[in-house]
């Protein structure tokens, strides 16, 4: 006999969601399950979610509320669900998804199909090379300070379904819970962490910015990945102009520009000779500023392009010696190549793509790190790193495979 529900859910639709969510991995969340411990009763677990959404009985639990130290010595707050949590805001990402995705604009990357972040920050490197001036937009506190009443009046706009009106509303206003035990109720904003999360930071966004932009400013040239955005201009006066337009309009949107991180950046290259006191700034954790250029006839310029910015070379820095090579001196070659190189390769993916000599200063420090590795692993070398270094680069001759990246750089 066929169970008959409230709301209609297929089962498939709730297993293809687990699927999503255990792709994309992350962390246990207030009830510590894992992924693992979930999986040991697989069917019963994904029973239970099934049943609860199709019977509008689902309730999501609080969420684990996790402090990220920011570079400016702020914090981020992130709110990790449960996996079960994961997946019931993921079958309703995928029944919600389709109805909007369509509306979004054509520069918005952020958390979309068929987008990301290198689309944004190759078609701002074009723009800058044909617009002088960036409108710069930092958005105070964006995910924390989401007015709900706006929100699910977008949400509301796309879908007549109540049920899926009523699980957002859930999730937006679920409690948190801070890891000494502490209750945090929601009133504003959509935690960051969850996996509907950034589906309804786009919608907000959309009306909030870039469609009211269409419409009132339709020959502007943006580019935004979630609240990360960059506007293009023409002249210093359009830029500070349109700040004041947009710092309005998110005004009465209840949103807030940062009134130090927000600013108006001068595009200077070989073109562009006007003194100003801002010539740089970072998008999507790449720099675009004045760098030195050569052309295909040899001649030099200066050119407005992006390179791996400061803070994100030191971050990935930290995480090269978080690896802790020197500890790892009884394993073999291969098993050292099977740890590091997803990691590298990833980096290597995303910062490669422009500024590779910057990247390449990066790069060498994992090299050393490397060699360190190899001296103390290896007594043929004693505590010569010239010698270890020859090694590695005859190595990699012979096997390039191995370290594809210390043969490619």
């Amino acid at each position: 006999m066929t169970e008959t529900k409230p709301f209609y859910l297929s089962k498939a639709t709730v297993f293809d969601a687990y699927l999503k969510v255990k792709a994309n991995k992350g962390g246990q969340g207030i009830d510590n399950e894992s992924m693992k411990d979930f999986e040991e009763k697989l069917k019963d677990n994904l029973y239970k979610i099934w049943n609860r959404l199709s019977s509008g009985s689902y309730s999501p639990p609080p969420v684990l509320l996790a402090d990220i130290v920011k570079k400016d010595g702020g914090t981020r707050t992130l709110g990790i669900p449960t996996v079960s949590d994961r997946i019931a805001q993921m079958v309703i990402k995928m029944l919600f998804e389709p109805l909007i995705e369509p509306i979004f604009h054509s520069d918005s990357y952020g958390y979309r199909p068929f987008r990301s972040a290198h689309h944004a920050v190759t078609m701002v490197r074009q723009r800058c090379w044909t617009y002088s001036w960036v409108l710069d937009l930092d958005i105070k506190g964006f995910f924390d300070t989401i007015d709900h009443e706006l929100l699910m009046k977008a949400v509301r706009k796309h879908t007549t379904c109540k049920y899926t009106i009523m699980y957002i509303e859930r999730w937006i206003t679920a409690s948190g819970v801070k890891k000494d035990g502490t209750v945090v109720d929601r009133t504003l904003g959509t935690p960051q962490g969850g996996v509907i999360s950034p589906l309804l930071a786009n919608l907000f966004l959309h009306y909030a910015f870039d469609n009211w932009l269409k419409v009132q400013l339709p020959h502007i040239k943006f580019a935004r990945y979630a609240d990360d955005i960059v506007v293009h201009c023409s002249s210093e006066y359009e830029a500070k102009n349109l700040l004041e337009k947009i710092r309005q309009r998110l005004k009465e949107c209840k949103l807030e520009l940062h009134p130090v991180k927000t600013k108006i950046c001068y595009c200077k290259d070989s073109n562009r000779k006007k003194e100003y006191d801002i010539i740089s700034f970072d998008f999507l954790s790449y720099t675009f500023r004045p760098r030195l250029s050569v052309n295909r006839s040899g001649k030099r310029f200066t050119s407005f392009s992006p390179a791996i910015s400061s803070d994100a070379a030191n971050g990935v820095r930290e995480k090269m010696r978080k690896m802790k090579l020197k500890s790892l001196i009884t394993i073999s070659l291969d098993d050292l190549a099977t740890y590091v190189n997803p990691k590298i390769r990833g980096w290597i993916q995303y910062y490669g793509k422009y500024g590779k000599d910057s990247f390449n200063k990066v790069l060498w420090y994992f090299k050393k790190l490397l060699v360190k590795w190899g001296v103390k692993r290896y007594k043929r070398f004693k505590g010569s790193k010239k010698k270890c270094w020859a090694w590695f680069k005859n190595l990699v001759k012979r096997d390039p495979s191995l370290f594809p990246y210390l043969a490619e750089r």
